[in-house]
Formats: structure tokens, C-alpha cells, sequence
């Protein structure tokens, strides 16, 4: 039998079943669409994340307490705002360096109130991680050094405070004490659902005493190239850990926090289209499970077709085309149903989700695959079945 007739006679048969056929495709369907949509949105989050601490800015180095390791407790920090300047010796200019200290509080305007980030901040952090301001002034040294009671708000808290209305050189309570509104800064947008834009700015000196801390949390540093990164961050690690015997210190580059983040997120992508493949592998089941049952009710028409010269492998070839054209219809299917919730999930809802072009060329592989793996079986039961007694069987 010619490839293109036993190709004919596959599609007439599942054409007879149409509804079988369907049920049979539903499984690889909703494997493939699942394999695709869940690589979409790990692929989305690897990129959104790689986004946001691109956009901290170039040449950057985040000094903090400890080893800097994934699943470890934060150390206790014993930086102090002098070692903002003793860092500002080593780098060569001190306004390459920002200090920062943050803690979650309510912010109150009037009868409006929001829980923001509030951060305690150098006049010098606008400059060191790039953001802009779309109202209004920055913090000044003066502010920083008299402890002045002055805010600059993220663009979602002066909205949600505020409103339309400008709300530079109005009043906001944070904590109870309140606060001159000075400037706005630009939109930053969401990452990952998280509204990076609902935090305000204080000078750290005033938020050390809202706080009742002299501590401050890291250290951020602009290189003034790239070639310094490695050396200027070691030199500043040996010298923080020199001026704090018994304390560990770590100097992360956006280099390194780029490649930590993607190799977890690059895994858990990987892990989500494992989960994902599973039902594929169910699907295959499913349409071995319906094959065999195909040959049990064709029993006399492959006896027939036996007895008027179809050899074995014809039988067979004619089985395993049926079985994979149910899974490559079924891949395609999931494909397109796939990248349609993709990008409905990227534009309605907080999620990222990038459709790539190898997990839909993946799933619908593996999905071609599944139909010949477990085509094969029921084609060979149905290839070596007797003429005689298949003709006989009721």
C-alpha cells in the first residue's frame, strides 16, 4: 500500500470517529498548550527580572552583610553612615556612592492613607541607580545632614495619595510624623506584580531616627568603568571587613546577580515544562488506549484487507499514521491555544509571559513523538493479526 493511500484511509478512519478521534486529541492538546503557556510565563519572569536590574544602571556594585547566597538568612548589619565616606575614599568620589535603609510603614495624606516602602537614602542614590524625577526637587546633602523632614514620593504613592493634584510642597504623615512633599519620581513600572513605584524617599539620617537605628542596609556603588568593577569591589569588601572585625561582607556585580537569577529561573522554566510534559505523556496513553481499541473493532476489516494482499506492514503503517496524526493535529491545536493564552495572560493579568519558539517546536516534537511511540504497539498487534481469524471474529 502506498504511503498516500494508507494516509487517505487514516483520516477516513478517524473521520468516522470524529468525536473519539477529538476526546483521543484532548489529552496531547492540553499537554502541548500547557508545555508552552508555562514556558511563556517562566521565560517572561527571567526576562523581567533581567530587565529590572539591568535598569539599576551600568558599572553597578551592591555591598551588603554576609555571604550573599539564595536561601540564606540576611546578616545583621554593622555598616554605619561614616563608612559611606570611607567607601567615597576608596572609589575617588563620594558621589559614587549611596547608602539606604528601608522599612514598610503607612503613608497618610489627608484621609488617604497607603502602605508604602519607605527609604531612607544619600542626596547621592537618584545619580548611583538612575531614576529620574517627573516633579519637583531631589533630596539635597543639606537635607540629609540637618535631618530634615522631607519626602520625594514613587509615582504610585502620589497618585494614590494625591491624585491628579501636584502634591509637591503639600504635607504627607509617614508613621505618625509628618513630612514636606518635595518632588515625584518617574514611573518604573511593575516587575513580576510588584509595584516598584509605591515607596517614598527620606534622608537616611531622618530615617535612622524614625526608625530608632543607626544602622544602614547596603551600600550601592557606580564604577567609574567597567574594568574597576572586580577590583574596586574586592578593595571595598577587604577594607568594610578591616573596620568590622569577625564580619563577612560581600560586593555582588549585576554580572553575578544576573547570572544567579537566571540560572534559577532558567531551571524553574525547565522544571515547569518537565511538569507540563507529563500530560503529554498521559495524552500518549490516552491514544494508545483508544488505538487498541480501534484494532479490537477493526478486526475484520484488517482481516479482509490481509486477505486481498495488505501485507503486515501496510496493517501497521496504516495504524501508526492514525495514531500520529492524532497527536500532530492535537499538537498543532495546542500550539495556537498555547500562545493564545500566553499572550492573554501577558496582557491582562500582572504576569509576564514571553512565548518562545523552541518550547512550541519542543511540544509539538514531543508530541509527533508520543503518537509514534505509542502508535507502535497497536499498529504491530494490528500488522500481525490472522487473516482467517480475523475474518472470523465477530
Amino acid at each position: 500500500m502506498r504511503i498516500a493511500e494508507a494516509f487517505r484511509v487514516a483520516v477516513g478512519a478517524l473521520r468516522a470517529n470524529t468525536l473519539r478521534s477529538a476526546l483521543t486529541m484532548l489529552g496531547v492538546v492540553i499537554g502541548v498548550a500547557a508545555v508552552v503557556i508555562l514556558v511563556a510565563i517562566g521565560t517572561g519572569a527571567k526576562v523581567t527580572v533581567e530587565r529590572q536590574v539591568q535598569g539599576l544602571g551600568s558599572n553597578l556594585i551592591l555591598v551588603v552583610p554576609g555571604q550573599l547566597q539564595f536561601g540564606s538568612a540576611p546578616s545583621a548589619s554593622r555598616l554605619r553612615l561614616t563608612d559611606v565616606d570611607e567607601v567615597g575614599r576608596i572609589v575617588g568620589d563620594r558621589n559614587r556612592v549611596a547608602a539606604s535603609v528601608a522599612s514598610g510603614e503607612n503613608v497618610r495624606a489627608g484621609t488617604k492613607q497607603e502602605y508604602a516602602t519607605i527609604q531612607g537614602v544619600t542626596e547621592t542614590t537618584l545619580a548611583v541607580f538612575s531614576r529620574h524625577l517627573s516633579a519637583g526637587s531631589y533630596l539635597s546633602r543639606s537635607d540629609v545632614d540637618t535631618r530634615r523632614r522631607v519626602a520625594v514620593l514613587g509615582a504610585t504613592t502620589a497618585q494614590k495619595l494625591f491624585g491628579a493634584r501636584n502634591p509637591v510642597g503639600l504635607q504627607v504623615s509617614i508613621a505618625g510624623v509628618r513630612f514636606r512633599v518635595i518632588g515625584v519620581m518617574s514611573v518604573r513600572g511593575s516587575a513580576l506584580g510588584v509595584d516598584q513605584d509605591l515607596d517614598v524617599h527620606i534622608p537616611i539620617t531622618t530615617a535612622q531616627r524614625l526608625f530608632a537605628t543607626e544602622r544602614i542596609d547596603a551600600l550601592a556603588v557606580r564604577a567609574p568603568d567597567a574594568a574597576a568593577i572586580g577590583d574596586l569591589g574586592n578593595r571595598i569588601k577587604t577594607d568594610l571587613q578591616d573596620r568590622y572585625s569577625g564580619q563577612e561582607f560581600s560586593a555582588v556585580t549585576q554580572e553575578q546577580i544576573l547570572g544567579v537569577l537566571g540560572s534559577i529561573l532558567g531551571l524553574l522554566t525547565l522544571v515547569l515544562a518537565a511538569i507540563a510534559g507529563i500530560s503529554l505523556l498521559v495524552g500518549g496513553v490516552g491514544v494508545s488506549n483508544i488505538m487498541l481499541v480501534s484494532v479490537r473493532e477493526r478486526t475484520r476489516e484488517i482481516g479482509l484487507r490481509k486477505a486481498v494482499g495488505a501485507r503486515q506492514r501496510d496493517i501497521g503503517i496504516q495504524f501508526l499514521i492514525e495514531a500520529v496524526l492524532l497527536t500532530t493535529v492535537g499538537g498543532c491545536l495546542g500550539i495556537a491555544i498555547g500562545v493564545g493564552v500566553s499572550m492573554a495572560v501577558d496582557a491582562l493579568t500582572p504576569l509576564p509571559a514571553i512565548v518562545t519558539w523552541w518550547s512550541g517546536a519542543l511540544a509539538f516534537g514531543v508530541s509527533v513523538a508520543v503518537g509514534i511511540i505509542f502508535g507502535v504497539v497497536p499498529a504491530r498487534r494490528a500488522g500481525r493479526l490472522d487473516p482467517v481469524v480475523a475474518l472470523r471474529t465477530e
